[in-house]
């Protein structure tokens, strides 16, 4: 049987790149898939991926009105969630004496703001044993020049982790991270990472090459699954080693 027959998962951002990936692996896996995205066009072809149960809606995360309109919309179709993988987030790359109150104010609404008021509002429509899984980064952990407001923004949602993890429980919900590193998605495009850029940091990573998005999607269906059920608080990183340099 596969894994999450008669399951029900939510991804957020589930229109492209790890979103995408992590979404097509759960409807392998026989869940009926809820994505959401920004981009209607995208969401289309995204959704006639997932099969014919698949449910994509038009969310733009960032707001505490668009969490609950998520919410909403969920509740009045009578659905009722197993897993949600909160992956909808932004990067933004400067180095810090650029960075102004506006590219803060994005990148925190959309990456920590946007989840916390997500999940808040999903938490009534989760059933007994479901697992949150929430998409972070090795930003959080290395120190990487130009990522400031980016890597502040993904420390800030590990720490969510954490406390989400303690809170929940009782109510029968695991909480857990995943922290990749570079992975080739079409977010390196939006960024701009040329040839050479891109060379330099393949260089610093020691399994040597960049990582793939459902290498990521793997271990999110894992930490989404029943087999992981001993797995509570806890960050996975999937960076080919390069944090531990």
């Amino acid at each position: 049987m596969k894994r999450f027959e008669g399951k029900t998962v939510l991804v957020t951002g589930g229109n492209s790149g790890i979103g995408l990936a992590a979404a097509q692996a759960f409807a392998a896996e026989g869940a009926r898939v809820v994505i959401t995205g920004r981009d209607e066009s995208a969401l289309a072809t995204a959704r006639e991926t997932l099969g014919a149960n698949a449910i994509a809606i038009r969310n733009v995360a960032g707001t505490v009105g668009a969490a609950r309109e998520l919410a909403q919309t969920l509740a009045d179709a009578n659905v009722r969630l197993d897993a949600i993988f909160v992956n909808a987030g932004v990067g933004t790359f400067a180095p810090f004496t650029d960075i102004d109150e506006k590219a803060w104010d994005e990148t925190f609404a959309i990456n920590v703001k946007g989840p916390y008021f997500q999940i808040q509002s999903l938490v009534p429509l989760l059933n007994e044993g479901a697992s949150i899984v929430l998409n972070g980064s090795i930003n959080a952990h290395i120190g990487m020049p130009m990522s400031s407001v980016y890597a502040a923004s993904k420390a800030a949602l590990v720490s969510l982790a954490k406390t989400l993890s303690a809170e929940l429980l009782p109510r029968g919900a695991r909480v857990n991270v995943v922290s990749p590193g570079p992975v080739s998605t079409p977010l390196h495009g939006k960024l701009g990472l040329v040839d050479d850029a891109a060379a330099q940091l393949q260089s610093q990573i020691p399994l040597g090459r960049f990582g793939k998005s459902s290498e990521v999607a793997a271990t999110v269906l894992h930490l989404a699954s029943p087999e992981s059920g001993f797995i509570v608080g806890t960050e996975i990183i999937i960076d080919g080693g390069m944090s531990q340099l």
